[in-house]
């Protein structure tokens, strides 16, 4: 990660190489990797290395639609009181307010495309998760940027 701010604007031209993130810009969220694709006012796309047994427990989105291209892998998602699961080439799409969670429950890593839209302070919050280690302390900065997780224990499986 670079310590420079990010600013949302217009979607800037150009190319975002495989294997780097936009700015140069990665982040490693407990024990995710994710690096920033593209980054505007009206959207933010991030790509995710997720190793086995990883996961993001079950959240809200409440200003932001987000999808997820799978890229490789299965997932094992939340969406809305069921649990399901997507793989390479399906696109989950969580509408905002919807709870949802995903997890690398595989022997395999997963990779995944994600987008959220309008953009919101998602960038900004994984420059401020980056390299956390304390799960509390990324729910309470996470909420601080309109991400709400549920209470732990509050959805079975999860």
């Amino acid at each position: 990660m670079t310590g420079d701010e990010i600013v949302l604007g217009p979607l800037p031209k150009g190319i975002t190489l495989a294997k780097e993130g936009m700015r140069k810009r990665v982040w490693n969220v407990l024990g995710h990797t994710y690096w920033m694709k593209a980054a505007s006012e009206s959207s933010f796309a991030f790509e995710t290395y997720d190793p086995p047994g990883t996961g993001v427990p079950p959240h809200v989105h409440p200003l932001q639609d987000e999808h997820i291209y799978v890229l490789e892998g299965v997932f094992t998602l939340y969406l809305d009181g069921e649990w399901t699961t997507a793989g390479p080439g399906d696109t989950v799409l969580m509408p905002r307010n919807l709870p949802h969670a995903y997890y690398n429950r595989s022997e395999a890593p997963t990779r995944g495309l994600f987008w959220v839209s309008p953009a919101g302070k998602l960038a900004q919050l994984f420059d401020k998760l980056h390299n956390l280690t304390d799960p509390d302390e990324v729910v309470r900065v996470s909420a601080e940027h309109d991400v709400e997780f549920l209470p732990a224990g509050s959805i079975e499986g999860a």
